[in-house]
């Protein structure tokens, strides 16, 4: 897969944006002549090569397409063999390049490549043929810096903690060491972690109950599924169809449990005693061997693409699969002694949210076996682009710090949150019919009902500084954690029926943007 790349910052905004950006930039500047003096470097020759390297990458950030114009993936996948990308970009020698990248692989240039950006590639390649090479070599120099600075000493953690106080607001060296050095294992050694994670902490039991939960809550999606209007018969039942077809993978991998395939996970990455930089370059070349190992093995659809101790969740469209590591299964989203409604409100919805990305703007163009393919009726799809468009403009409009939040990028997000707390609320309602009412927590003067609205919100609360915000706004594909609230509660009636939000008042606008 080959696609653009190629900025330090966190995206081009900050590059192209150079009056709202000026302290970054600057910021910027600094931390590469900083790092190239302390590599040997003279001050001011070293000052003019990285502000040369500074205008090449604000080359590359002028012609980076938007993350919020890429979501798309009918429109941005090209399929086409090396000697096709050859053409296509002639100003970089693709065989050569991809041969060393995944040696002992052998290739030919009718190999198959996946290209996402095209235009883009196409640019890169003139701007490469009308750059002096010396500002190239430069800057493949410094990208090789920049990646491996952190595992230097203090003087170079010292330069990129001034960097980041400035883009984000907050001092790296206010996270205690162990954070740091379990911050590095989990980046190398996650499995082996993860490992040791599970054993110590995780229940057992959490993985049936929630492959309950996962099951109840797909059965309450496809209920709403057979009461949308808007969609014909034979999208339908194509859509009832992936949503059974959904691959649930929950808490961890079973191999981290036996030491030999554990073992066998790690065979060929060498490990120092003395040299902890060393080991991090270690780990780029064993990562990119087991890379290119992969590619001539079929498709492993149990593969992990997170480690157990995260706390997060994805969901795969290529493998029409979602997988709920063992991190996230634990408080404030879960606990075995939550009353219901807390569980239903916390994991249920981020279960709900993950098999709802199956069918937002990006994940519906993927079908039940994951194949990149337009499967639905264009009356449907019409339909669904113009209930999007609602909640596009809807986000559109929140702002933090006076920025307005882009609807647009979003939007998968928005669906999917939207989506994954009615069809966990649903569900929550289908398991109080069978089991009856729970009893209500003491003092707090909530109904179990307002109690799972309750539970949802408070897994967003959180603090960012104005400069993570900012960050956020123009790289994240979520909205923030306030707007995920608001947003989705009030578009949902049975917040506003619970609640009592009078007509008119914030939480219910009138208006409510509904796709699933």
């Amino acid at each position: 897969q080959v696609d653009q790349s190629g900025l330090f910052l966190p995206s081009r905004d900050y590059y192209l944006n150079k009056t709202a950006n000026e302290r970054v930039l600057a910021a910027y500047l600094d931390y590469m002549v900083e790092l190239g003096t302390l590599l040997g470097g003279t001050p001011e020759p070293t000052r003019l090569q990285m502000q040369q390297v500074l205008d090449f990458e604000t080359q590359l950030a002028n012609i980076t397409v938007p993350q919020a114009e890429r979501r798309d993936d009918e429109k941005i996948y090209h399929k086409m063999s090396i000697a096709e990308l050859q053409v296509l970009a002639p100003a970089i020698d693709w065989l050569d390049y991809l041969s060393y990248s995944l040696a002992p692989l052998e290739l030919a240039d009718t190999e198959p490549v996946v290209v996402y950006g095209d235009t883009y590639l196409q640019q890169v390649s003139d701007l490469i043929n009308d750059t002096d090479r010396s500002i190239l070599n430069n800057y493949l120099i410094w990208n090789l810096v920049q990646k491996t600075a952190s595992s230097l000493d203090q003087r170079f953690e010292t330069a990129q903690e001034r960097l980041l106080e400035t883009l984000y607001g907050t001092r790296k060296s206010c996270t205690p060491r162990w954070q740091t050095c379990i911050s590095n294992t989990d980046d190398t050694l996650g499995f082996a972690l993860g490992s040791l994670f599970v054993k110590a902490t995780f229940d057992r039991d959490s993985k049936a109950i929630a492959e309950e939960m996962i099951s109840e809550i797909r059965a309450a999606f496809e209920v709403s599924l057979d009461q949308l209007d808007w969609m014909d018969e034979k999208t339908r039942q194509a859509a009832k169809e992936k949503a059974d077809a959904i691959y649930d993978m929950i808490g961890f991998p079973d191999f981290i449990l036996d030491n030999k395939e554990l073992d066998d996970v790690y065979d060929g990455y060498e490990v120092s005693e003395d040299s902890f930089f060393q080991n991090m370059l270690n780990f780029y070349n064993f990562s990119a061997k087991v890379m290119a190992d992969q590619l001539r093995k079929p498709p492993n659809r149990d593969q992990w693409s997170m480690t157990p101790q995260t706390v997060n969740a994805y969901y795969l469209p290529t493998k029409n699969g979602i997988v709920f590591p063992a991190g996230i299964l634990q408080a404030p989203f879960y606990a075995r002694n939550h009353p219901k409604a807390l569980n239903f409100g916390g994991i249920g919805v981020v279960m709900g949210h993950e098999l709802t990305h199956a069918f937002d703007d990006q994940g519906r163009e993927y079908d039940k076996e994951g194949n990149l393919r337009p499967w639905w009726q264009n009356s449907s799809l019409e339909a669904f682009k113009n209930r999007t468009a609602c909640m596009t403009e809807q986000y559109s409009r929140y702002t933090v710090h006076s920025e307005k939040v882009n609807g647009r990028q979003t939007l998968g997000e928005n669906i999917a949150d939207n989506g994954g707390l009615k069809a966990a609320y649903n569900a929550y309602k289908s398991w109080l019919q069978k089991n009856g009412e729970e009893k209500r927590l003491p003092a707090l003067g909530l109904t179990n009902h307002q109690l799972f609205f309750v539970g949802f919100a408070q897994v967003w609360c959180s603090v960012r500084t104005p400069e993570s915000s900012h960050e956020g706004l123009v790289t994240d594909p979520h909205s923030p954690d306030k707007y995920r609230v608001i947003g989705t509660l009030s578009n949902s009636r049975d917040f506003v029926e619970h609640f009592g939000c009078p007509l008119g008042s914030p939480m219910n606008p009138g208006k409510h943007c509904e796709v699933w």
